[in-house]
Order: C-alpha cells, then structure tokens, then sequence
C-alpha cells in the first residue's frame, strides 16, 4: 500500500493512524507524524513510497485488561498518540489519546454525579 493510499483511508475515516498487517500479524503503525517526517520532510513522493518504509515498527501495545491510567501513562511516557491492541497476540483494536482523555472525563464526571448526590443525601 502506498503512503497516498494510507493518507486516502486516514481522511476517509477522520482518523490520525492506521495499523499496518502483515501475514496476519501487526507489523507496525502508520500516522500523520510519520508521514510528516519521513515522507514530507524528507521530499518524497506520496504515490510512490510504500507505507512499510515510513511506518514505524517498533510498535508500543496494549491489552483488553489495561486500565485508562495505565493507556495514559503508557501513551506519556513513550511520547505516542496511539495504542493497537492486542487480545491473545491478535489485534482487537486500537485507542487513541482521545479515547483516554474522553474516558477518563466520563469517569471524573461519573464520581462528581455521585459525591453531588451523597451530599445532598441522595444515596
């Protein structure tokens, strides 16, 4: 697949990355960062250059049991936006950055209905 036809897939979909497959198995992750600094920075051709020599293959991954803390430090500490996720060493999915910041406001808003209700004697 070329870098054009990735970019084609990433607008059609609004989305910032795509998971690169290979015999089965995650080979590596495709985003606007790496096309920005392996393929616009460096001059090339978005038509003519496969995703496989721009993606990045070192892939960071999460499980199913991961917690939304744990996705964010994780995300944090190795300086990436997004997570494939592996169940079984098969992909399930992937999460961004804007999956754990909607998560964990839904949990802050979700522990400020309850302690609301506590206090005015609800429970």
């Amino acid at each position: 697949t070329t870098v054009y036809q990735a970019l084609e897939k990433m607008a059609e979909h609004n989305i910032g990355a795509l998971v690169v497959v290979a015999g089965g198995k995650l080979a590596g992750i495709f985003s606007e960062r790496d096309y920005a600094r392996n393929v616009a920075l460096k001059g090339k051709n978005s038509k003519d250059t496969p995703v496989s020599a721009v993606m990045t293959s070192h892939v960071c991954t999460a499980t199913p049991e991961l917690t939304i803390e744990e996705a964010m430090a994780m995300m944090s500490r190795i300086k990436c936006r997004h997570l494939p996720v592996l169940d079984g060493g098969k992909l399930a999915g992937m999460i961004s950055i804007g999956d754990v910041v909607k998560g964990l406001l839904g949990q802050k808003q979700f522990m400020i209905k309850q302690l609301e209700q506590y206090i005015s004697g609800g429970m």
